[in-house]
C-alpha cells in the first residue's frame, strides 16, 4: 500500500475515542549491527507540520539568555536547579519525563552532564547546547515540531508522526521527512529498512509498501 493511501485507510477506518488519538510510525531496520555505537539511530527529526501537539522544551539557563528564554521556553532552569536536582532525583526524573526536550547554555553542560547525566542521558533528554549569546526563540520553535528517534536494544524506531484530526497531506509530509532522515543515517540508506508500518493511538497497524 503506498504512503497516502495508508494513511487515507488508517484515519478513515479509525474507532472513534474520547481524546484525539496520535499517528504512529514504526520502522523496522535490517542489516543494522546495533552493537556498535556508530550504527545506533539517536536523531531529532523536524515534521514540517509539528505533531499535532504541545511539545515542552526546558532550558537551563543563567542571565541574559535565562531571561529570553522565559518568553519560549515552557521551564527555565538556573545553575541553582541544577544542584536542587542533583540533591532530589525524584524531581529530577519528573522533569526528564514531562518535558520533551532539554536544551543548556553551553557553559552549564559539563555540570549538567556529571550532576544530571544518569537521570537525562538514559531518556535521551541531555540537553542540546546554546551559546549564552544566542537567540533561543529559533532553537525552541525548531524543537516545538520535532521528535526523537532512537534505536536501543532492538532495531525498531517509533515515533509520533501526527494526530488523526490532522490533514492527510500533512500527516504524509511529516512521515516522509522521517524517513528520509532516517534514510540519511543508515549505512545502506532505504535497504536498511525491512518494512514500515503506520497506526494510531488504539488501533491496528497498517503496512506501507511505498513512500
Amino acid at each position: 500500500m503506498e504512503l497516502k493511501e495508508a494513511v487515507e485507510t488508517l484515519l478513515k477506518n479509525a474507532t472513534k475515542r474520547n481524546f484525539i488519538q496520535t499517528v504512529n510510525l514504526t520502522i523496522n531496520l535490517k542489516g543494522v549491527d546495533l552493537k556498535n555505537p556508530k550504527n545506533r539511530i539517536d536523531e531529532e527529526i523536524t515534521l514540517p507540520n509539528g505533531k499535532g501537539k504541545p511539545v515542552k522544551v526546558a532550558m537551563f539557563a543563567t542571565g541574559e539568555l535565562a531571561f529570553k528564554a522565559r518568553n519560549v521556553a515552557e521551564l527555565v532552569l538556573t545553575d541553582e536547579d541544577i544542584q536542587r536536582l542533583k540533591e532530589n532525583k525524584r524531581e529530577a526524573k519528573k522533569i526528564a519525563g514531562n518535558y520533551d526536550f532539554f536544551l543548556a547554555e553551553t557553559s552549564l553542560m559539563s555540570r549538567i552532564g556529571k550532576d544530571l547525566g544518569a537521570v537525562l542521558g538514559p531518556r535521551g533528554k541531555m540537553p542540546k547546547p546554546i551559546p549564552s549569546n544566542a537567540e533561543p526563540s529559533a532553537v525552541v520553535n525548531s524543537l516545538k515540531k520535532s521528535v526523537k528517534a532512537r534505536t536501543k536494544n532492538t532495531p525498531t524506531i517509533s515515533i509520533p508522526v501526527g494526530r488523526e484530526d490532522m490533514d492527510v497531506d500533512r500527516v504524509c509530509e511529516n512521515i516522509t521527512a522521517a524517513l528520509s532522515k532516517i534514510e540519511s543515517k543508515l549505512e545502506k540508506g532505504k535497504d536498511n529498512i525491512d518494512n514500515v508500518y503506520i497506526s494510531l493511538t488504539m488501533s491496528d497497524s497498517l503496512k506501507v509498501d511505498r513512500w
